[in-house]
């Protein structure tokens, strides 16, 4: 009962002072990310040039992937607003059936979706805009103090009098950045695929913005379940208006759900290897549990944490348990 009152304290410390923790939580992402490539630096020329080099990577790194998701977002909305008579009579046929089954929608949408909806719905998005701003700023600085400090706190964890800790917290901290740096390239490639194949399927069948839903597809992909789905249901519905057919529908839905399965399900679990594997309910609950915790932002961050808390956990006896339940399975289970 205390341990689990303390995991209940320690989450709901994390929930309401999000603000603070997660800046933090991404910064130490981040550096995992990019120390290798800092330290590689270091070695040429000197740490405050090296340090202001890799931070002109990330921010443009940063700008690329934000315009390349803007450009896919923005061409599909623009398109929906041009398009719009053709949706609008989707939805007065989807409308009639409902009504037709004894489901009243007309008066549900009058009451919930008007034109004062409209307007906080405007307010929110610019209010969490300014808000992912400021976030990434924090991040930002967060990222350039924690870069100037690896090394010195990689000696002061080395002389602490309990090498015991000290060993525990140096070889998690190592093996958790090589683990997310292979998490985040697999995620890559794969998303890479991902959106390459969407693309291609796309234009195979005639649907309109091929490259965007590749965008997208691609873009989504860095978030486990969510963005796959959302990746799917979006076309699908799109391809509803566009070919009004079932049986088209039936197909975009049936190959989108196939190519993120053969890839999300059967292509990346060999490409990542046992090292990264984790329990399937695991992932799933990562990517709920967080993005409640912190909304979107979360969502990215979930599979990660859970990394670090598995690899954290393998190097002490007292928490390998977890580990070992949650985690890779043990060296030999295939055989068996």
């Amino acid at each position: 009962m205390i341990v689990l009152i303390a995991v209940m304290l320690v989450f709901g410390c994390i929930y309401y002072a999000g603000a603070v923790i997660a800046p933090v939580v991404f910064a130490m992402f981040m550096i995992a990310l990019m120390w290798p490539f800092q330290s590689w630096l270091q070695t040429r020329m000197p740490k405050g040039l090296a340090l202001a080099l890799s931070m002109l990577v990330v921010a443009a790194v940063f700008l690329v992937f934000g315009w390349i998701v803007a450009w896919g977002f923005g061409r599909v909305t623009r398109w929906i607003i041009a398009d719009a008579g053709r949706f609008q009579a989707l939805y007065a046929m989807g409308v009639a059936w409902l009504e037709g089954h004894g489901i009243a929608v007309a008066g549900l949408w009058a009451e919930h979706f008007n034109v004062g909806w409209v307007v906080r719905a405007a307010q929110q998005v610019t209010g969490r805009f300014n808000t992912t701003l400021s976030f990434w700023i924090v991040v930002f600085v967060y990222v350039i103090l924690g870069l100037l400090e690896v090394d010195d706190a990689a000696r002061k964890v080395s002389a602490l009098k309990n090498q015991t800790v000290a060993g525990v917290l140096l070889r998690g901290a190592s093996q958790t950045a090589a683990k997310l740096r292979r998490y985040m390239g697999v995620r890559t490639v794969m998303s890479l695929m991902t959106g390459a194949l969407v693309w291609l399927f796309a234009t195979a069948v005639g649907l309109p913005l091929a490259a965007e839903w590749g965008v997208m597809a691609f873009a989504l992909n860095y978030i486990p379940f969510i963005g796959p789905l959302v990746a799917t249901v979006f076309p699908t519905l799109f391809a509803m208006a566009q070919f009004q057919s079932w049986e088209a529908v039936l197909v975009v839905f049936a190959c989108l759900n196939l190519i993120q399965f053969v890839v999300g399900s059967y292509l990346e679990p060999r490409v990542a290897g046992s090292a990264l594997s984790m329990s399937p309910f695991l992932v799933l609950f990562s990517v709920f549990f967080w993005s409640y915790l912190w909304g979107i932002l979360g969502a990215f961050i979930g599979v990660p944490v859970s990394i670090a808390l598995l690899t954290f956990c393998a190097q002490h006896p007292a928490s390998s348990w977890f580990s070992d339940l949650l985690g890779a399975p043990p060296k030999g289970a295939a055989a068996d």
